[in-house]
């Protein structure tokens, strides 16, 4: 790799990535082939909003490398039959040695599902979620110039909550912005920036 500017490297390939998407294979697969993309299924955005919150606190390179684990064990994050979930399901959860053993968000990717649910009489989840798209988007040329909140973040949070969701912080859901391409925080100078179609170039 060869070191580009503003915390842009340049990769064997010529491509141009910031620095976290730039060493790790795995995590360079997915800032290439999915970080940032629109997300417009029910199960698919559930999934995201699942494991942004297992995220918190921990890199996201530790629940990339656990998300088949966590597939298997959530059974694909179909909300059906996650909101199905028992506490026997929780203990079998718990004691996945796969996944992230944190009761506290087990219960919320449950608690969730179900709230998933309750959202399709009033248009979904999807469409609930892309409501809070903003008007623009940042356009940072260094990675301190990404924000990691925005007015918008704040509003949905405060909303998911009022529909019964957990783990939904501001800051959870700026990332889930980002990672859904409701934002486009691909610094300028990437091969990425204005690659998900919703921003333009």
């Amino acid at each position: 790799m060869i070191p580009g500017t503003n915390g842009i490297l340049i990769g064997d390939d010529g491509l141009a990535r910031p620095a976290w998407a730039a060493a790790d294979p795995m995590l360079r697969e997915y800032y290439d082939t999915e970080w940032g993309l629109p997300v417009r299924d029910e199960q698919g955005l559930y999934e995201r909003i699942s494991l942004e919150a297992f995220q918190a606190g921990l890199s996201w390179a530790t629940i990339l490398r656990k998300r088949q684990a966590f597939r298997a064990a959530f059974h694909d994050f179909q909300p059906d039959i996650v909101a199905a979930y028992t506490d026997a399901d929780v203990q079998r959860l718990l004691l996945d040695a796969g996944i992230v053993r944190n009761r506290l968000k087990i219960r919320a990717a449950i608690t969730n599902a179900q709230a998933t649910i309750a959202l399709r009489p009033d248009g979904g989840l999807v469409d609930f979620v892309w409501h809070f798209k903003p008007d623009t988007t940042p356009e940072p040329r260094a990675p301190d110039h990404i924000p990691t909140t925005s007015a918008e973040s704040i509003a949905l949070s405060k909303a998911l909550r009022k529909r019964g969701f957990a783990f939904v912080g501001p800051t959870t859901m700026y990332a889930l912005m980002e990672a859904i391409g409701m934002v486009d925080t691909h610094l300028l100078d990437s091969h990425r920036r204005g690659s998900s179609g919703v921003w333009p170039c």
